[in-house]
């Protein structure tokens, strides 16, 4: 927009000022162009005629309102040309893309690749040869869809395993044309038929789509032989409506189980048993029993002992009568809550003989065979203490109830006139000793006895060793200064004791 006007030579303005409008027209100097790539479009293989796969849409920078950028669009190339060289036709206004063949010849699985690339051409001028063009390609994938059962490669397989093992025993192999990558190929199986005991599983292996036939259980040769599976597979993806599973979707495994050689097994297994203890050498504790699971062998049984902590046992290798060589001690530490554990072997007479390991767990019942301890034996005080209660005792018992406590405790006699200590009972376990009397500076041996409460009772006769010491400023002296002070009974007392210590 410019404003004119006419002046004279002195600035003098002779007419206007007029406005004039200048329209700038269009030239057609830009070309088409496709901005918005890369263009990737996808199909199901089947589709129908006139499918719309994508839209292509080119960009003119010319005036919209005139031809200089009025598109149309055209398909240059198609890569490859098989099964038509014409798969595809393209709105020379819209830019869709759309399907022209057939659904049957839409098959992925027939076609040299999925992949189809289209060179799209752009050309303004409403398509005019003076027009100019842009062109893009355009990439279509030809998505799969689930219209290939898998089948199996054969009808029936074959597979051997040792009777007792696990794990992996075939690999069944499968085809299936349809795309790797999606679950119309993933193989699902299922045993349908033999395996009532749930012995076998099937697992997909996902790298090559073959069904992994495991046993889980252990198979037992004596029970069967042989084995007969009926197997299915599908794909994770369900087939579409007019396609079908068909008969070779499914195929038979036939298993043979190899006999080995097993191990005798003990019945029951861990064995319990209730002895007492110190029963006589050579008692019988059980006879035990093992059978070889190997029946169609006939094979003999010995017996051994295997692990005996104490020694105390011994096995008929023969028969399996189990018997004593040494005494049962329930206070032994080899025993663990009243419980002795033994380990003994059955072996087969096989080629490699075969072994199997029974428990023996025995009971053992207390009897009373533990005299009472006493505690402690040492005991000291001033020979002018004023508290003349020396010391707590305490007596303890291996034994259980009711050969423990309560306990009795006696002093033994005391000789002369004068008594010098008591005892007195203060729970069922504790004793007070007391002088009852200031003592001079000497070792003295007070004989003590003490019984249990079993049936028959036992009586540990012990001595309590009392220093009476010199005690100054706080501090106790116990150097013996003076002869032994004891009497000729306590002597006879103390030597009887010392007899039935060694001698019980």
């Amino acid at each position: 927009q410019l404003e004119v006007e006419v002046t004279d030579i002195s600035g003098k303005t002779i007419d206007g000022p007029v406005r004039l409008d200048i329209s700038v027209i269009d030239q057609n100097d830009n070309r088409p162009m496709f901005r918005e790539g890369p263009y990737v479009g996808h199909v199901m293989e089947g589709s129908p005629t006139g499918t719309t796969v994508m839209r292509m849409t080119a960009f003119d920078a010319d005036d919209a309102s005139t031809d200089n950028a009025l598109l149309r669009y055209n398909i240059l190339k198609q890569t490859p040309t098989k099964p038509s060289p014409n798969m595809f036709y393209i709105d020379p206004e819209k830019g869709d893309i759309v399907t022209v063949v057939s659904p049957v010849l839409l098959d992925r699985e027939t076609m040299e690749t999925p992949k189809y690339e289209l060179v799209i051409e752009a050309k303004d001028m409403g398509g005019l040869d003076v027009g100019l063009t842009g062109t893009a390609t355009a990439t279509i994938l030809i998505d799969d869809k689930n219209d290939h059962p898998p089948e199996f490669t054969k009808k029936e397989f074959q597979a051997t395993v040792k009777e007792g093992v696990t794990g992996v025993i075939v690999n069944l192999t499968v085809g299936d044309q349809d795309d790797p990558a999606t679950g119309a190929w993933r193989a699902v199986y299922t045993i349908i038929n033999g395996n009532p005991g749930q012995s076998f599983e099937i697992h997909t292996n996902p790298q090559t789509n073959e069904g992994m036939l495991s046993v889980v259980k252990p198979l037992d040769y004596e029970i069967s032989a042989f084995h007969t599976l009926l197997i299915k597979v599908e794909n994770e993806d369900p087939l579409i409506p007019d396609i079908a599973y068909g008969p070779s979707s499914t195929a038979t495994v036939q298993i043979t189980v190899e006999d080995v050689n097993e191990g005798p097994v003990f019945h029951p297994n861990p064995m319990t048993v209730t002895k007492q203890e110190n029963i006589p050498i050579g008692s019988v504790v059980l006879t035990v029993n093992a059978t070889d699971p190997d029946t169609l062998q006939h094979q003999t049984i010995r017996y051994s002992v295997y692990k005996d902590p104490a020694g105390w046992l011994e096995i008929n290798p023969t028969n399996g009568t189990i018997g004593t060589m040494a005494v049962l001690d329930r206070e032994s530490p080899y025993v663990q809550n009243n419980i002795y554990t033994a380990l003994f072997l059955a072996i087969d007479s096989g080629n490699p003989p075969a072994t199997g390991t029974g428990t023996l767990h025995i009971t053992l019942e207390d009897v009373n065979d533990n005299v009472p301890s006493l505690y402690p034996t040492l005991a000291k005080v001033c020979d002018d203490a004023k508290d003349l209660r020396v010391v707590v005792l305490g007596a303890s018992d291996k034994d259980l109830h009711p050969n423990t406590d309560p306990f009795k405790f006696e002093l033994s006699k005391q000789s002369g006139p004068e008594k010098l200590w008591r005892i007195t009972k203060l729970n069922n376990t504790h004793a007070q000793v007391t002088l009852l009397q200031n003592l001079k500076k000497a070792n003295y041996n007070i004989p003590i006895s003490v019984t249990d409460s079993g049936k028959p009772p036992l009586t540990n006769n012990t001595e309590l060793k009392l220093q009476v010491c010199s005690c100054k400023k706080s501090k106790m002296d116990c150097s013996a200064t003076d002869a032994l002070h004891i009497s000729v009974t306590l002597i006879i007392l103390s030597l009887f004791s010392l007899f039935c210590k060694c001698f019980p």
